[in-house]
């Protein structure tokens, strides 16, 4: 990303994965070295569990993916101050431009709220700080990046299940096997995980399909996922505050956590 990743995956990190890790055993590694072997043994695994030929297809076309490895094991903003991090992701850029478009796109924003009860503040400001507003939404194939994180014995278990679920979107023509996303995966404007995007991705736009590139459905399933994991219309979301706690499930990092708050009530004004 163009600023310090500050998780495995900033959308929904602390979110149960889609599928229950426990029957798979494929080994895990800690290098390039047994990567093919135990994607092989992946896509049998797979297999059985009802992934099709696009989505073993897909497994198979993956590749170790170095970047990724490297993102992973040297994230920086865990240590931040609020005031370093808000400094970093330039906090007074994302608030100036999220106000002129929560202008631009007031009857949008007052539907997303409308319907999930989520303050449109709180979703502009996670789209400015995951993509900057979709200006960046990654340089890297998603599905190597989730295999190689499967694979990874780091955190196995965490994104096996997200690979699981990528597999059953190029299954279902969701997700094309050569989609690029995130260093850790993760999609579109908001950089949701594939379990995620599975779970809770909703068609914004009404062309009944789901496409995390495009910002109506994307902010769409961001919504969603804060009001199913128990946003309260109408209640507040500083920190100490009921709806708070909904957004330290949108990312594990306390400063992003505070950073998101913070920024929301600013961009409301």
């Amino acid at each position: 990303m163009f600023f310090p990743r500050l998780t495995s995956a900033c959308t929904g990190l602390v979110v149960s994965v889609f599928l229950s890790t426990s029957a798979y055993a494929a080994a895990c590694g800690n290098s390039a070295g047994g990567f093919e072997a135990w994607k092989t043994q992946f896509q049998q695994e797979a297999a059985q569990q009802g992934i099709g030929k696009r989505g073993l297809s897909a497994l198979a076309g993956t590749q170790y993916a170095r970047r990724t490895i490297a993102a992973d094991r040297n994230q920086k903003s865990f240590k931040y101050s609020l005031e370093k991090f808000m400094q970093v992701r330039g906090a007074n850029t994302i608030v100036a431009q999220g106000r002129k478009k929560l202008a631009r796109n007031a009857d949008f924003f007052a539907s997303l709220e409308r319907r999930y009860g989520v303050p449109a503040g709180v979703i502009v400001a996670i789209h400015g700080m995951e993509t900057a507003f979709g200006g960046f939404m990654g340089d890297s194939n998603v599905m190597s990046a989730i295999a190689t994180l499967a694979y990874d014995c780091r955190r196995s278990e965490f994104f096996t299940g997200h690979l699981m679920a990528a597999l059953q979107l190029v299954d279902r023509g969701v997700l094309s096997p050569n989609a690029i996303g995130a260093k850790h995966g993760e999609l579109g404007h908001t950089q949701f995980l594939p379990g995620n995007a599975l779970r809770y991705g909703v068609d914004g736009n009404g062309d009944g399909r789901l496409d995390l590139n495009n910002v109506h459905d994307a902010l769409s399933s961001t919504a969603n996922f804060l009001r199913q994991k128990g946003w309260q219309p109408g209640q507040g979301y500083q920190e100490g505050q009921p709806n708070f706690a909904v957004i330290k499930q949108w990312n594990a990092a306390g400063v992003y956590q505070k950073a998101i708050a913070i920024m929301a009530a600013r961009i409301e004004g």
